[in-house]
């Protein structure tokens, strides 16, 4: 059976080749590379920076029981998809989104729809 190449050999000879998916927060992050003291190259994730934030949001007024991922599955159709809610929202741990009932959240419009326009 014929060798497998590692993962990160393959992207490499892919141009513009990314290790995350395009619905990855960090797809757009950018990939790094650090030479240890013997010459071997580690790849790394660079810092992803939380984008400005976001005035095209709907609000919402999170009930009890709601979570991050719960939101996004409604609100974006992908419950991976919690980190847009997040980035949205001032806040460190995303659980502060829900943990109390009754906060408002901004939930960013999914797809570029407009409002008249979004599947809820």
């Amino acid at each position: 059976m014929a060798d497998i190449e590692p993962y990160e050999s393959a992207l490499d000879s892919i141009p513009g080749a990314h290790p995350y998916p395009r619905t990855s927060r960090y797809h757009d992050a950018e990939i790094g590379i650090h030479k240890q003291a013997d010459g071997t190259e580690v790849r790394y994730t660079k810092r992803r920076l939380l984008p400005p934030l976001d005035d095209d949001t709907e609000p919402h007024v999170v009930g009890a029981g709601e979570r991050p991922d719960l939101l996004a599955q409604r609100f974006l159709g992908d419950p991976g998809q919690w980190w847009r809610i997040a980035d949205a929202n001032p806040v460190l741990d995303p659980r502060e989104l829900t943990d109390e009932a009754g906060r408002v959240i901004g939930i960013p419009l999914a797809g570029g729809f407009s409002r008249g326009e979004r599947r809820v």
